[in-house]
């Protein structure tokens, strides 16, 4: 599937889309348990988590807007709304996906596990309702 996926871009790059244009035209599928937050990125595996200090996993992954891995050092400095999943075990930030605008406009989404627990999730639509 990963290839189709490339090849698609590569084609879509071919004919003059931007990456940009083209990570906005593909809808990521983010699970149930991600939540949404303000991340700045200090010196890693430190960020600061809607103005709280909080540190990143061991092997966590950061996805762009683009939907290219990120370096978390590449990053330092940056302040981006995300959606983002937390280790059960060790409450360390697990997955981050730095957010393009109109993955930003998606509302609501849910942003402790509390509200993620009362709401219901739509994982085709990619849509939380609120009870």
């Amino acid at each position: 599937m990963h290839r189709c996926v490339a090849q698609a871009a590569s084609l879509l790059l071919g004919l003059g889309l931007s990456a940009a244009a083209l990570a906005q035209s593909l809808q990521r599928p983010f699970p149930a348990t991600a939540l949404r937050g303000e991340l700045t990125f200090a010196a890693p595996p430190d960020v600061l988590l809607n103005g709280r200090p909080a540190r990143l996993a061991p092997g966590s992954r950061i996805r762009g807007a683009d939907n290219f891995v990120q370096t978390p050092a590449s990053l330092t400095g940056l302040k981006a709304v995300v959606h983002y999943t937390v280790e059960p075990a060790t409450g360390l930030l697990q997955d981050v996906w730095i957010l393009h605008p109109e993955e930003r406009a998606r509302r609501p989404w849910p942003t402790t596990p509390d509200e993620a627990a009362r709401w219901s999730f739509d994982p085709a639509a990619q849509a939380w309702s609120r009870p």
